[in-house]
């Protein structure tokens, strides 16, 4: 998975085994961690790998499943294919503060308000907890859903955790005490694949789903504020491998200053941004960006431009900044050649990680029409019986016409 970030002035990307962090302001010396040569998982942990189908320690592909920035960007996570949570400082220099393993393999993370704990959400629905302080103490089991996880927020005032699944939900709980649970936020038709508390909003959510639709909520009581449908919205194509599918939301971020709200789809050249609207309760649509590459991902920096991550070979990622009511590519400026520079070594690795397929395909609930079937195959039979009806009374009646001629001769 390639994804981009923000840490401070620091730009963060991952592809396939790496993470690397660009300093966007000043000339210094990026900061790599590779997963496949960093330390690996003692024999004997006690750990039981059969709660990932059987698997050995020796499946895992080192591939850096997602990060996560702290809130006050001092401090980065990762989690990679081979089980190991990784915690980093960003200041005064990176560093490599500790490797831990998780039972699981994590589909997300995220660090509290506080940043005293790291939450991690796996596959199988259950959402650890790592001290932050206590960087050798393993996790400990917080929550479960009864589906995977795939996106988990926590509100700026540290007081709820909110989770998505793949079964549509969104379960609100008190992140001190998550067995209590705060609502339900329900109305997706596909598994929910984004979730975002947008800045300066602080009991608003956004969630974005494999159903084409972005919600707006107010997530405390469970209260739907709108539904905005994105393939009505932009007319979006739906992805090339199925015409039936509606795009999936992969991306929602927030700008700075609270002003913007980008929305991202899978496989979808566009970026749609929107505008909140808090005392009519409802997001706008505000402008549309159609983008020359297929976008990967996407993050706004701390000035509130636009990076985005793209299959482009030339140019990797690119840098958008708002001019009245339009996003205009900024080209040639000194931190996108910083960034651009530092990535050559690893434009390789960046394109083979882009050609992997969307990950959001196997997510797709397989719906069996068992009743049109049945209507098919008994309208099959009664045509096939009405012809051997046809059939048989056209022979009868030539039996008769023959018997009729022969005994008047």
């Amino acid at each position: 998975m390639s994804a981009v970030g923000f840490c401070g002035e620091w730009f963060i990307f991952s592809c396939d085994t790496k993470l690397i962090a660009v300093h966007t302001k000043e000339d210094r010396e990026p900061f790599v961690f590779d997963c496949s040569t960093a330390e690996k998982r003692p024999k004997n942990t006690g750990e039981d790998n059969s709660s990932d189908g059987g698997a050995s320690e020796e499946t895992g592909s080192d591939k850096v499943l997602a990060f996560t920035v702290s809130p006050s960007g001092k401090l980065v996570a990762l989690t990679d294919d081979n089980k190991r949570l990784v915690l980093f400082q960003s200041e005064p220099s990176w560093k490599c503060v500790s490797i831990r393993w998780v039972v699981r393999r994590c589909t997300a993370l995220l660090f509290s308000q506080t940043e005293e704990e790291l939450l991690a959400a796996d596959k199988s629905g259950d959402v650890y907890s790592f001290s932050v302080t206590e960087t050798q103490k393993e996790g400990e089991l917080k929550m479960g859903h009864l589906s995977m996880l795939l996106a988990v927020a926590v509100s700026p005032n540290n007081k709820f955790l909110i989770t998505a699944d793949r079964d549509e939900k969104i379960r609100v709980s008190h992140l001190k005490s998550p067995h209590n649970i705060q609502s339900f936020c329900l109305g997706h038709q596909q598994f929910v694949s984004a979730l975002l508390i947008p800045a300066a909003h602080p009991h608003w959510l956004l969630s974005g789903s494999g159903d084409g639709t972005l919600k707006l909520w107010e997530f405390e009581s469970g209260r739907n504020l709108q539904s905005c449908d994105l393939s009505e919205l932009d007319k979006m194509p739906p992805p090339d491998t199925d015409k039936q599918m509606k795009p999936t939301v992969c991306r929602i971020s927030s700008s700075p200053d609270a002003q913007h709200v980008a929305v991202l789809c899978d496989r979808v050249s566009t970026v749609q941004f929107f505008a909140l609207k808090e005392g009519e309760e409802k997001i706008v649509p505000h402008s549309r960006l159609s983008l020359p590459h297929c976008p990967v991902d996407m993050t706004f920096d701390p000035e509130g431009r636009l990076w985005v991550l793209t299959d482009s070979r030339d140019t990797p990622v690119q840098i958008y900044s708002q001019r009245q009511d339009s996003w205009e590519r900024s080209a040639e400026i000194p931190e996108l050649l910083r960034v651009t520079e530092a990535l050559q070594p690893h434009s390789q690795t960046l394109q083979a990680s882009m050609k992997s397929s969307s990950r959001y395909e196997h997510l797709y609930k397989v719906v069996f029409d068992n009743v049109t079937t049945y209507r098919q195959k008994k309208q099959q039979r009664l045509e096939e019986q009405q012809m051997k009806r046809k059939t048989a009374q056209s022979r009868n009646g030539n039996e008769k016409k023959k018997a009729k001629s022969q005994s008047s001769s």
